[in-house]
């Protein structure tokens, strides 16, 4: 009989051998923030920013695919994401870090809402939203419907802002 411990080294390789070889994440698992690691992450995929320095990691679905999704962000700080959209309706959780958000064709500083751990949010279909973090990085959890992807409204001024 495996012990508990077995049971959580095992489930830990297989993410990260999923995440390797690009294939779905395990239907049925049960992960704990430590073992979020364990996720090889990449740095862009289908529905994120592709801004320099994100992380992502797929933990349910892909997000290219169809079907439902959910996804691992993690968003260096001092970030700037411009306004863009999404085809798909999705839905977003802050994990850690303060993540400020708005609505709208263009970015607007004045227009941003400061959503700390916990807070929730939304990305409606075809939508355009924008977003940046502060001084610390920004963990977010956001689930869809995809496929899904990145259509820029604008584009800033930034080199580091690539399109997808």
């Amino acid at each position: 009989m495996m012990t508990i411990r077995t049971s959580m080294a095992m489930a830990a390789l297989g993410a990260v051998a999923f995440a390797a070889n690009g294939a779905m994440p395990p239907e049925r698992q049960r992960l704990v923030p430590t073992e979020y690691t364990t996720i090889v992450p990449t740095n862009t995929t289908a529905g994120t920013s592709g801004v320099a320095g994100l992380e992502t990691r797929v933990l349910k679905g892909a997000p290219s695919g169809t079907g439902l999704y959910t996804i691992l962000l993690t968003i260096p700080p001092h970030t700037r994401i411009a306004a863009h959209h999404h085809p798909d309706d999705r839905i977003g959780t802050v994990v850690s870090g303060t993540w400020y958000f708005g609505y709208g064709a263009t970015f607007d500083e004045d227009t941003l809402k400061a959503l700390a751990p916990g807070s929730f949010y939304t990305e409606p279909p075809g939508q355009p939203h924008f977003a940046r973090t502060g001084d610390t990085a920004v963990v977010l959890q956001i689930t869809g419907l995809g496929p899904t992807g990145t259509t820029y409204v604008e584009v800033l001024p930034h080199p580091e802002h690539p399109l997808d």
